[in-house]
């Protein structure tokens, strides 16, 4: 569907300009994917022992939860969770080697139009259990653990933190409003749980008042990092518009995550991340290699 003027067109600074497409390429990195199934769903998976890295038992693993109606789009999928970038020789560099996991929801079209089968609590116990298979079956183990959720997927970021508190080590929630209450977050941080927390201000979707209403709680975790652009954008400084029957470009985060939170002229979308996101993640594991 071609985009519509955004309903927030008024509201950009002046000299600004509209970008309604990623500022990277789809698809050229699904074919370092391959899939299997386990617990009933399809799952997607990158091993970097396949693509350069010598095989050993501790490379981290990042656990990408697809948003609401992505599992009915095929291998695009990859791409809309966030995760096809990661796969690419440049971040797998940065990184020293990563697994990728993309489990797929069981979604579904209805009759008439809607889909249904989307991430809810019914799928906690199946995911755990296809997480664990997929280590199982296809590497000699892992080390840190990241679960990074795009939308409805952030949601189930924290559904499945919830859950279990103790099961991982990073959780990067993109898109939602659904933090968890202060008893969770005081177990997660009990559990050594860091997060990374990403929601635009101008989101369409979700509730921006929710989200400051715990932002206190979650800075006051010992390891949070919480970013929330006034101005969600692509890669080559454009302000976001995703139009799919109605505006979504500022709640689609996710695509500057994949884009590293870095632009095309190699400037950070935050000062604080000045190796954007694959730079976080990397002194993420240092920090976490320094504590042992």
């Amino acid at each position: 569907m071609a985009n519509t003027t955004p309903p927030w067109i008024d509201q950009i600074p002046e000299g600004d300009f509209i970008s309604t497409e990623p500022s990277y390429e789809t698809g050229i990195y699904f074919d370092l994917f391959r899939t299997d199934e386990a617990e009933g769903m399809k799952y997607y998976f990158f091993d970097p022992s396949e693509h350069g890295f010598p095989k050993k038992k501790n490379f981290p693993l990042l656990i990408f939860l697809h948003g609401g109606s992505n599992a009915l789009v095929g291998e695009l999928c990859i791409n809309y969770t966030g995760a096809e970038y990661y796969a690419s020789p440049d971040y797998q560099k940065t990184l020293g080697g990563a697994y990728i996991l993309v489990p797929i929801a069981n979604e579904y079209k209805l009759e008439g139009g809607g889909y249904a089968g989307s991430w809810d609590e019914s799928y906690t116990d199946p995911v755990m259990k296809l997480i664990d298979a997929f280590i199982g079956k296809h590497t000699d183990g892992v080390g840190v653990k990241f679960l990074l959720g795009n939308s409805a997927g952030a949601r189930f970021t924290f559904a499945l933190a919830t859950h279990a508190p103790d099961k991982f080590d990073v959780l990067v929630p993109v898109g939602t409003d659904a933090i968890p209450d202060d008893d969770v977050m005081d177990e997660l941080e009990r559990n050594g749980v860091t997060l990374f927390f990403a929601d635009g201000l101008r989101d369409e979707i979700v509730s921006h008042e929710k989200i400051e209403a715990r932002r206190p709680r979650m800075e006051r975790m010992k390891n949070c990092f919480i970013y929330t652009p006034e101005w969600v954008r692509n890669a080559d400084k454009g302000i976001a518009s995703i139009n799919f029957g109605f505006e979504m470009g500022q709640h689609c985060l996710m695509n500057g995550v994949q884009s590293n939170l870095m632009f095309l002229d190699g400037t950070p979308m935050d000062p604080r991340l000045p190796g954007g996101m694959t730079g976080w993640i990397a002194e993420e594991l240092k920090r976490r290699e320094s504590d042992k």
